[in-house]
């Protein structure tokens, strides 16, 4: 006999994921105990430790790593077979769904991705939850949100992701401010004084180094905020520089707040936001739903940073 089934397959595909008996029982609510019995099934079953000591923690068999993409396709496959069913019955449910994103992004896409759910799914929630300072890949893990949006490269390599939008940072000034009296380069940017926007309080970044290391110039960060927010009405009174992703600037009455933008005569680095989550919502048809309409909302809201 083949000493397993589908159920036991899907303790396997969270043992190897998750190379912890405790997070993998809490993941799918069973006890420690009962868990452990299967990881003991397993091992008869393939012959194999699947999970092996490692210092004080555990991590998976060579064996175990290598069957883990074959392993979450079976478990995927099988999950497939009752999405129509779930899907056909979304008018009736009231999911509740918690997003971890930063201002920004809830600014140009809270709404328009509500109206999009709530046409098949009337009943659902949406809970935008704010980015903290622990690893973004720890809510997604435990289960505390479902999605994060955003363009971290602090990431476990189990993490599964989708690229929603790419941008990049202009400067945002009075609109009669003197560094547009001429075309802007890299030496008149550092005459002026800067606001930096970081809720982690960093004051430099891709602008400072590449300033730095190709021109050997150094901007002044004057004030560190933690969200675009509350200074963007006030630049008009100052000499001040703001940077801002361009989905920032396309949402702003820059006309009736006296504000002008412009280039940043450097090569900067795009910013690559993506929706990430867990390998084991993947099946889960209500969760794809989700994933897919955010992504396409996300086409429609933001095209222009969409190609």
């Amino acid at each position: 006999m083949r000493g397993y089934d589908l159920d036991l397959l899907r303790f396997l595909q969270v043992l190897i994921e998750e190379e912890s008996v405790s997070l993998a029982a809490r993941r799918l609510e069973v006890s420690e105990p009962a868990m452990s019995r299967h990881l003991a099934k397993l091992r008869i079953a393939f012959a194999d430790p699947i999970l092996v000591q490692s210092g004080r923690s555990m991590s998976a068999s060579a064996f175990a790593t290598g069957i883990l993409d074959r392993v979450q396709e079976l478990v995927r496959t099988a999950d497939s077979l009752i999405e129509t069913r779930a899907l056909a019955n979304l008018a009736n449910m009231a999911p509740t769904f918690t997003i971890r994103a930063n201002d920004l992004v809830v600014a140009s896409l809270a709404l328009p991705l509500l109206q999009a759910l709530k046409k098949e799914c009337p009943r659902c929630e949406l809970i935008w939850a704010p980015e903290i300072d622990d690893p973004a890949s720890d809510p997604l893990r435990h289960g505390r949100v479902d999605l994060y949006i955003g363009a971290t490269d602090v990431m476990k390599p189990e993490i599964r992701r989708q690229t929603l939008f790419r941008d990049h940072m202009r400067g945002v000034v009075r609109k009669d401010h003197p560094i547009l009296a001429t075309p802007v380069t890299p030496q008149s940017m550092v005459l002026y004084d800067y606001i930096s926007v970081s809720r982690r309080g960093r004051a430099q970044g891709p602008i400072d180094w590449i300033l730095h290391n190709q021109f050997g110039l150094a901007r002044r960060i004057a004030m560190v905020v933690p969200n675009y927010h509350c200074m963007v009405e006030s630049m008009k009174d100052s000499d001040l520089i703001l940077p801002l992703p361009g989905i920032v600037v396309e949402h702003i009455s820059l006309k009736a707040l006296g504000l002008a933008t412009f280039e940043f005569p450097l090569s900067l680095p795009s910013i690559d936001a993506f929706q990430a989550w867990h390998p084991r919502r993947d099946t889960d048809p209500v969760h794809r739903w989700l994933r897919e309409t955010l992504f396409r909302v996300s086409r429609q809201v933001l095209g222009a940073y969409t190609q």
